[in-house]
């Protein structure tokens, strides 16, 4: 679809109309409303008091992160850089989120290589934020309906029914392993111990052949150290004790630790009064958590917005965007990899 202004946007519409639905659409615009955040999509509108509710957001062209890992292609792989790149903002998404920085912390409980988005310039965009929760800030836990998806679901929630900021841990984890290894984390047509790639991924380190299960794209280009790092830290990350598995904080830093060495490592070509002094060598580095502070600065800015959501009606709630949906133009729905179909009265439908 297209807005007045000329801004292509992705309109998400259920093909569900139950009130369940429309419960998960009420609450993705409560959460989204009091987030502000570079790697995360942004709700631009909603109407939710048509006979199906429907959502619009930034459109986010390249899709889905786990489109790039099943069907990577010669032409236009996805370098280790960028997947290091890509899981950098991930967890900084995650941390942003898991802390107070949003007003009040918020669980996902959804994170899976589908609900990653790809912008312009292949940055990460956390989306689908329909069964996400706000939490008391002395709050640890939800106690809730298992939800999530199988490959991803954190194996001690779904015992306990009790959902923590180490569930996404682990949900997040799993992606990382999709990551290092190319592979889907569901698939029947591998092996039966293979069924599930994070039990896969963590039977092979433990068995000293992580480099037999990487993705061979990246054994050529990666060194060796970051892949032992970053597999170290995932393995952390799947930790079937959930105290035992990093914050988010900490993968956060822990990701941006093995970028920052990167980048320290490149001075190496520099010599004598070529190479940098160790002060412009900290501001370079200090540069790389300045986006950061900045959307944390932009973030309180949606205070006042979240508080009307937040206090609304849930069978009233709607918002006019103005969106002047082309009814001569199919477009691709950034959010699910579905076709946008347009109908009659200018709206669109998505079709499989």
């Amino acid at each position: 679809g297209m807005l007045d202004d000329g801004r292509i946007v992705a309109v998400k519409k259920s093909k569900i109309t139950d009130e369940g639905k429309l419960q998960e659409f009420i609450n993705e615009v409560v959460v989204l409303s009091r987030i502000n955040h570079t790697n995360i999509v942004k709700l631009l509108g909603c109407c939710l008091e048509t006979e199906v509710p429907l959502l619009v957001y930034e459109f986010v062209p390249n899709g889905t992160l786990s489109k790039y890992l099943s069907d990577q292609t010669e032409e236009f792989p996805l370098t280790w850089n960028m997947r290091l790149r890509i899981a950098t903002e991930i967890a900084g998404a995650l941390y942003y989120l898991h802390s107070a920085s949003a007003s009040l912390p918020i669980y996902h409980r959804d994170i899976k290589s589908t609900n990653i988005l790809l912008d312009d310039k292949y940055r990460a965009k956390v989306a689908d934020f329909g069964t996400s929760r706000s939490i008391a800030i002395d709050q640890t836990h939800l106690t809730t309906l298992v939800h999530g998806t199988f490959g991803y679901l954190d194996p001690e929630y779904f015992q306990s029914s009790k959902f923590t900021e180490k569930s996404d841990v682990y949900s997040f984890g799993v992606v990382l392993v999709e990551l290092l290894t190319g592979e889907k984390a569901i698939s029947l047509k591998r092996a039966p111990e293979a069924k599930s790639i994070a039990m896969y991924f963590i039977i092979s380190m433990e068995e000293n052949n992580l480099f037999h299960i990487l993705d061979e794209r990246i054994l050529k280009e990666a060194v060796k150290e970051e892949l032992i790092t970053v597999a170290n830290l995932a393995k952390r990350c799947l930790n079937l004790d959930g105290k035992k598995r990093p914050s988010m904080k900490e993968v956060s830093m822990e990701l941006e630790a093995v970028q920052i060495s990167q980048k320290v490592s490149s001075l190496d070509m520099f010599e004598g009064d070529d190479r940098p002094t160790m002060k412009e060598v900290a501001m370079m580095l200090d540069g790389l958590r300045g986006k950061e502070k900045q959307t944390r600065k932009e973030a309180n800015l949606n205070t006042e917005e979240s508080k009307y959501f937040l206090n609304a009606s849930t069978h009233s709630l709607s918002i006019d965007v103005g969106v002047g949906c082309s009814s001569t133009v199919s477009t691709i729905d950034s959010t699910g990899d579905q076709a946008l179909e347009p109908t009659n009265d200018g709206r669109k439908s998505i079709s499989p």
